[in-house]
């Protein structure tokens, strides 16, 4: 059989032009976030099933890829169950391998823990524009802070990020699950149906009031449920700033709404809107939800127009260390959506700013001995000035040669001959 040159379906191989723009995001984002205090640290891209598999995950835990136990442990004939032959799996975010990894470590970090974490995860998703089943993701967390402290930084960290590589105008759409949970108790859901709620609820952008209606209904809940729940959607619609919107939710769900809650989330908004250094509107959204059943509290996204839907996001999970040492830690963090910010960087043509000049030296075939030694000499010169150098033989199609170099930024190019006349 012959092998295949083609990457595994979802995953793609990545080419110079995209790498040395991946790379320039990389260092954009490093060194941002470090001016807000974050630390890089590193986990395995494997974790313990068990781990992976702790109904956190929401609908990821259906994608995660398996691991097969491994030697003598893996007895395929004799099981009966999945568990016996399998131990571990690819992480599908970054979030569970931090909070093992703050469970395990925290004697030793300091208090609040602020992390950037950047690496690739994976997912059996069906792959799509900017979607793939390898990426990148890029977190940030801070563990330990339990004030709105921690929702204020992340964002302002991440927005200078998005404003830095250029972003315009895209929006930061935030809520907060106590005040989804609070819509679906004021309008007579109970209580264990929620998650089947605000399944349907997420659907709002694809299939609209009507879609979210039908439904609902066809889900079997009472119509005035339905109804009373939906009317609150239709009022939030006719509100025009983010604070009036709160405030409406704020009087109308009293008594169902801790005061807290509506207080917090103004406080974020005000205080971003406030102190914000790039480009972008702070918008409250009652319909976002979020995925991840980890999410205690307040939740965001960052929607880029030019994409057409979420571009990161993230919220407050202060349950989920718990899990691992029994004793809840505040903690909330923000992902950007790296392939999708790379996607749209390249298909708008971008350039890597203050990049080195380049040069290439192409030598031809025969050049050799002490001729090739003073080629290579002048190169060495050339990269102690500064300048990016490439130093090559010539191809038999040299304008081709060229041409492919070009793409690449090249803009000096020295020929040289074994025939010294030529030079």
């Amino acid at each position: 059989m012959a092998l295949s040159k083609k990457p595994v379906t979802g995953m793609k191989d990545i080419l110079p032009e995209e790498m040395q723009i991946r790379d320039y995001v990389i260092s954009v984002i490093k060194d941002t976030y470090a001016k807000f205090g974050f630390t890089s640290i590193e986990t395995p891209c494997m974790e313990n099933i068990a781990n992976l598999t702790n109904k956190q995950g929401g609908d990821n835990e259906k994608l995660i890829f398996k691991i097969l136990k491994r030697g003598e442990k893996l007895n395929v004939e004799a099981a009966t169950t999945e568990e016996e032959v399998v131990d571990g799996g690819l992480r599908y975010d970054l979030t569970v391998p931090l909070v093992r990894y703050y469970s395990n470590n925290a004697a030793n970090l300091p208090s609040p823990f602020k992390s950037l974490q950047m690496g690739n995860v994976w997912r059996a998703d069906r792959p799509q524009r900017g979607r793939y089943r390898q990426f990148m993701q890029c977190d940030i967390d801070i563990l330990g802070e339990p004030s709105n402290l921690a929702e204020i930084e992340l964002i302002l960290a991440t927005t200078t990020t998005i404003g830095k590589l250029g972003f315009k105008n895209f929006q930061i759409r935030i809520n907060d699950r106590q005040i989804l949970k609070a819509m679906a108790a004021y309008s007579g859901f109970a209580e264990e149906s929620y998650d089947s709620v605000f399944i349907t609820l997420d659907k709002m952008d694809k299939i609209g009031l009507e879609g979210v209606k039908e439904e609902l209904i066809g889900n079997g809940f009472a119509e005035g449920s339905v109804e009373k729940y939906l009317n609150l959607f239709a009022e939030l619609d006719k509100i025009e700033t983010a604070g009036d919107k709160v405030a409406y939710l704020a009087n109308t769900l009293e008594g169902v709404l801790a005061q807290d809650v509506h207080e917090g989330l103004l406080e974020i908004i005000n205080s971003v809107e406030a102190t914000k250094n790039a480009e972008f509107d702070m918008v409250f959204d009652a319909t976002l939800v979020r995925g991840m059943s980890y999410y205690t509290g307040t939740i965001f996204e960052i929607a880029i127009p030019e994409f057409g839907g979420s571009c990161g996001g993230g919220g407050r999970y202060d349950k989920m260390v718990g899990k691992f040492t029994g004793n809840d830690v505040p903690a909330c963090g923000f992902s950007i959506g790296f392939e999708r910010i790379v996607l749209l960087l390249m298909e708008s043509g971008f350039k890597v700013p203050t990049q080195p000049k380049k040069k290439a030296f192409l030598i031809e075939k025969g050049v050799g001995g002490e001729e090739l030694c003073k080629v290579i000499g002048q190169a060495q010169e050339a990269r102690k000035e500064g300048l990016q150098v490439l130093v090559a033989r010539m191809n038999k199609n040299k304008k081709f040669q060229k041409e492919q170099l070009m793409k690449e930024g090249y803009e000096d190019f020295v020929e040289f001959y074994k025939d010294p006349l030529k030079n």
